[in-house]
């Protein structure tokens, strides 16, 4: 059994670049940043960022490319893809890179909620009936 299935939260590194094929359908790429933090067995507190190449096509390629810019944070989900090829100076070159066959927004820092909501106002307290009255319906 083979899975190919991608998960990654992250911000763009640079904007959308948007193109097209001669068959008319848009192809998008853009780059996004994947940070992770742990504690070292020192206790000390470590980080590592993952750069990673991603592209999008047709509607999804538009999408992305309309409403998200370099920095915004971003959930997408796709599958890897391998590429290989001979550089110009003959040695053989690799790279990975995700397809992304669909996405989210993530808020951004800016988007904070509200800091504090303003106070309720209390109803009025109902009145009781008096004890040994009937009470209307």
């Amino acid at each position: 059994m083979n899975f190919n299935k991608v998960f990654l939260a992250g911000n763009l590194t640079r904007d959308p670049q948007l193109s097209y094929l001669p068959s008319q359908t848009a192809v998008v790429e853009f780059g996004m940043a994947i940070n992770r933090e742990w504690k070292g067995k020192d206790g000390e507190k470590k980080s590592e960022t993952c750069f990673v190449d991603c592209t999008a096509f047709g509607r999804i390629a538009e999408n992305i490319n309309k409403y998200v810019k370099k920095g915004d944070p971003f959930f997408i989900e796709g599958r890897l893809q391998f590429n290989s090829w001979t550089a110009q100076d003959g040695s053989k070159r690799s790279k990975i890179k995700v397809i992304v066959e669909s996405f989210q927004f993530l808020p951004s820092k800016e988007s904070k909620p509200p800091k504090e909501e303003p106070p309720k106002e209390e109803p009025p307290e109902k009145e009781q009936p008096a004890k040994g009255k009937d009470v209307n319906f």
